[in-house]
């Protein structure tokens, strides 16, 4: 790994002790969304195409890939076609619950012997340094108590010359069409909940500040968006966002950390179904990438 001074020396230091810095390193945010049906549905729509193209030219047959929160699997599967023949990928997630839904996809997709599957927490994960030749995380360090911690972590079980990826969305720049009052305080009530939760919601401009923090030197900056504009995506992605809003976890904090009352959930859930009725709805996600080489 690039430890050429002193500074990055003990960033590597802070990282290979991770594994025995005990209750320090374990994850102290609360994950926003939860893992209700209405979060999955967009999950499962994530592909390496359409959410970790800045990803694909780094991979080739034969890696040792990690994939740290992997969801529901879907960029997992992907992943593994992309090292294969010869390539493994290990995918990880803090939520037990999710990786049975990863398995069964993995296996449907006839991928099983090539995936493997734990439950980890990204600020210590229990894997030897210099495992993998790439480590991606997709829309994780949003949701994390310490992105930098999680960075070098994931940089410590990064083999040298390897690959750390990840990808993030930045909600103060999501944008849409037309304006829809509601959706502006639906955007500020998430904001201000996901902070409480100990997230950053605009983590895709903090991620090349949080990679060199980390001790990466070398850090390639990119962003891609993902955008909404027929009928039929704008239907679905404010269908989902409705129902994430009134009934998810997301939800459930919301109206116990006193950020909102039900009747605000719902008013914000209407103004989703509102936006999403016009025919000329149009929304699009700014998310942030970078690829850190070890």
């Amino acid at each position: 790994m690039d430890a050429t001074d002193a500074t990055d020396a003990t960033d590597a230091t802070d990282a290979g002790n991770a594994a025995d810095a005990g209750n320090a390193a374990k994850e102290t945010a609360v994950y926003t969304h939860g893992h209700h049906e209405s979060v999955l549905r967009s999950h499962r729509w994530r592909t390496a195409e359409n959410s970790a193209a800045y990803l694909i030219g780094e991979l080739r047959p034969g890696m040792a890939v990690l994939d740290v929160g992997c969801g529901p699997g879907t960029i997992t599967a992907d992943l593994a076609e992309l090292v294969a023949p010869g390539g493994r990928v290990t995918a990880v997630d803090a939520a037990e619950g999710v990786l049975a839904q990863a398995r069964a996809h993995v296996a449907d997709r006839g991928l099983d012997g090539a995936v493997s599957f734990a439950v980890a927490d990204v600020h210590a994960l229990d894997f030897p340094d210099d495992s993998f030749d790439v480590v991606h995380a997709h829309q994780v360090l949003q949701h994390v108590g310490d992105p930098v911690r999680a960075l070098r972590e994931m940089r410590r079980v990064c083999r040298p010359g390897g690959i750390v990826a990840a990808r993030d969305a930045d909600y103060a720049a999501m944008t849409w069409y037309p304006a829809t009052p509601g959706l502006d305080g639906w955007l500020d009530l998430y904001r201000r909940v996901a902070r409480a939760n100990g997230g950053e919601p605009d983590a895709g401009r903090h991620l090349r500040a949080w990679a060199r923090q980390a001790g990466f030197t070398d850090v390639t900056s990119s962003a891609t968006a993902w955008c909404f504009a027929t009928p039929e995506e704008t239907a679905w992605w404010s269908a989902l966002w409705a129902d994430r809003t009134g009934a998810s976890a997301y939800a459930d904090v919301a109206v116990r950390g006193g950020h909102a009352t039900p009747d605000d959930l719902a008013a914000a859930a209407g103004a989703w179904h509102t936006w999403g009725a016009s025919p000329d709805a149009w929304f699009a996600v700014l998310n942030a990438e970078i690829l850190c080489r070890a």
